[in-house]
C-alpha cells in the first residue's frame, strides 16, 4: 500500500519546513486573538475564563477542519467584527443575554452552511465581479495596514482635530516597531526563510531589551477550564422565532457569508481550494457557537504565513497545533508585545495592496464601487460595512452608465441582500 497523502506536495516551492514556519508565522500574527476576543467577549458578560479557552479551542479546531479538509493555507479564528456584532449589537444594542446571541450565532452558522455545501457559494464566487473581488483584498490589506499601525502606536485617534494622528517617535513601543518593520524588510528583500517569524522573535527581544511591556496580560491559567467545560451549549431558545431573532440571524448570516467570501478570495492563491476552504469555514462557524464564543471566520492574518510561503494544509495545521498548545501557555504567549507583532501585520497589508494594479480604472462605473470597498474597510474598521456599500453601489453605477448587460441575477441579487441589511442592521 502507498503512503496517505494527505497535503498536496506536488505545489510549486512547497517543502515541509516551509510550511511548519508559515503556520507559526500566521499563528504569531493573530495570537492576539486569544486576548483580544476574550477582552470584547467581556462586555458581553461572558467570563475570561470561558471565552480565552473557547477562542483558543475553537481556533484550533477551526484551522485541523481547515487542514484535512480543505489543505489551504488559512487559519480560523474568531472573527474581529464579527465578535463586536455578537457583543455590540446583540447583547448591548438588543438587549439579548450572552446565551441568546449564542442561539442567534447557532442559527446564523447552520444558514452558512446550508450555502456552503450547496450550489449558492459556487453561483455567488462565479458572479462577483472581479473588480469588487480585488477590491476585497485591497480592502482587507489596507485595514491590516491601519490595524498595524494602530498597535504600533504609530497612528491614533486624531481627537476633535482630526479623524487620526502621528502617534510618537519616542514612544519605545514605537520605535521597537519601526526596528521591527527594517528588519523584516531585510530579511524579505534577502529572501531569508521564515522572514516574519525571524522578525518577530528577533523584535520581541529588542523590545524587552527598551523595556517595552506586553499589554497583553493575561491571568488565565489551565486550572481555569473547569468553568469552560461546564459553558459547552449554552443555547436560550426564549426569544426562537420572534421578529427580533430572525433580523439578528438574517444580519449575521450576511455578515458570515460575505466576509468569509471575500476573506477566501483575496487570501488564496489557488482558486481551486475556495470551495472546500468555504465549506470548512462554514463548519467551524457552526462549531464555535457550541463552544462559548463568537464566530469564527477566515483571519486575514493568515495572509503573513501565506506571504512566508504557506501553500497547503500543513500551514494551517501547524497554527492550529499552536493554538492548542496555547492553552497552557497563555501567559508565555502574552509576552510578546504588540510592536513586535504590527511590522509583520503591517507589511503583509501592504503586499496585499498590489492588487490595485488588477482593478480596472478606465471607468467609473468599474472602479467607484470596488473604492468604496477600499476606503469603508480600514475607516469604519468593518468588512461587511464595506462589502455592502460596495455592493449596493455597483448596480446603481451600471444602471447609470446603461451598462445593464453588465450585470447578472447573482449579482444584483447580492446587492438587494446587503441593502436589506444596511437597512435592517439599522432597526435593531
Amino acid at each position: 500500500m502507498g503512503k496517505i497523502k494527505i497535503f498536496d506536495r506536488n505545489q510549486t516551492g512547497f517543502s515541509v519546513k516551509t510550511e511548519i514556519i508559515a503556520g507559526l508565522t500566521s499563528f504569531f500574527a493573530i495570537s492576539y486573538i486569544l486576548i483580544v476576543n476574550p477582552m470584547i467577549l467581556k462586555d458581553a458578560g461572558m467570563p475570561v475564563a470561558i471565552t480565552f479557552f473557547a477562542t483558543a479551542i475553537s481556533s484550533a479546531l477551526g484551522c485541523l477542519i481547515m487542514a484535512l479538509f480543505a489543505d489551504a493555507p488559512v487559519v480560523l479564528t474568531p472573527g474581529m467584527g464579527v465578535n463586536a456584532f455578537f457583543t455590540y449589537t446583540l447583547v448591548t444594542g438588543m438587549h439579548l443575554t450572552w446565551q441568546q446571541a449564542l442561539t442567534i450565532s447557532l442559527f446564523s452558522g447552520i444558514v452558512y452552511v446550508i450555502v456552503a455545501f450547496t450550489k449558492l457559494s459556487r453561483i455567488l464566487s462565479d458572479k462577483i465581479p472581479l473588480n469588487l473581488k480585488k477590491g476585497i483584498t485591497v480592502g482587507i490589506g489596507l485595514f491590516l495596514v491601519e490595524l498595524g499601525l494602530e498597535k504600533a502606536e504609530i497612528i491614533k485617534s486624531g481627537g476633535s482635530r482630526s479623524l487620526l494622528s502621528f502617534g510618537s517617535i519616542t514612544d519605545p513601543a514605537t520605535i521597537v516597531a519601526f526596528i521591527g518593520i527594517v528588519i523584516c524588510l531585510f530579511l524579505m528583500v534577502k529572501r531569508v526563510p521564515g522572514d516574519f517569524l525571524i522578525g518577530i522573535i528577533i523584535t520581541t527581544v529588542i523590545a524587552k531589551l527598551l523595556g517595552v511591556k506586553s499589554s497583553n496580560a493575561t491571568t488565565v491559567s489551565i486550572n481555569d477550564i473547569g468553568q469552560f467545560t461546564h459553558a459547552l451549549f449554552q443555547f436560550d431558545f426564549n426569544h426562537f422565532f420572534n421578529t427580533k431573532f430572525l433580523i439578528a440571524v438574517f444580519s449575521m448570516s450576511m455578515i458570515l457569508i460575505f466576509e468569509s467570501m471575500g476573506l477566501l478570495e483575496g487570501l488564496l492563491t489557488d482558486p481551486r481550494k475556495f470551495q472546500k476552504s468555504f465549506q470548512a469555514s462554514s463548519m467551524t462557524a457552526l462549531l464555535s457557537a457550541g463552544l462559548s464564543t463568537s464566530p469564527t471566520v477566515a483571519a486575514a492574518e493568515s495572509a503573513s504565513g501565506i506571504q512566508s510561503g504557506g501553500k497547503t494544509g500543513l500551514t494551517a495545521l501547524t497554527s492550529g497545533i499552536m493554538f492548542a498548545v496555547s492553552i497552557f501557555v497563555a501567559p508565555l504567549i502574552a509576552m510578546i508585545p504588540q510592536a513586535a507583532i504590527s511590522p509583520v501585520i503591517i507589511i503583509t497589508g501592504a503586499l496585499m495592496m498590489k492588487e490595485l494594479a488588477n482593478i480596472k480604472m478606465a471607468a467609473l462605473d468599474d472602479w467607484f464601487p470596488a473604492f468604496l470597498i477600499i476606503t469603508l474597510i480600514p475607516l469604519t474598521g468593518s468588512i461587511s460595512t464595506g462589502l455592502e456599500f460596495g455592493f449596493i453601489a455597483y448596480p446603481l453605477v451600471k444602471i447609470f452608465a446603461k451598462k445593464t448587460d453588465e450585470l447578472n441575477p447573482a449579482i444584483v441579487t447580492v446587492s438587494i441582500l446587503f441593502l436589506l441589511n444596511l437597512i435592517l442592521s439599522a432597526t435593531i
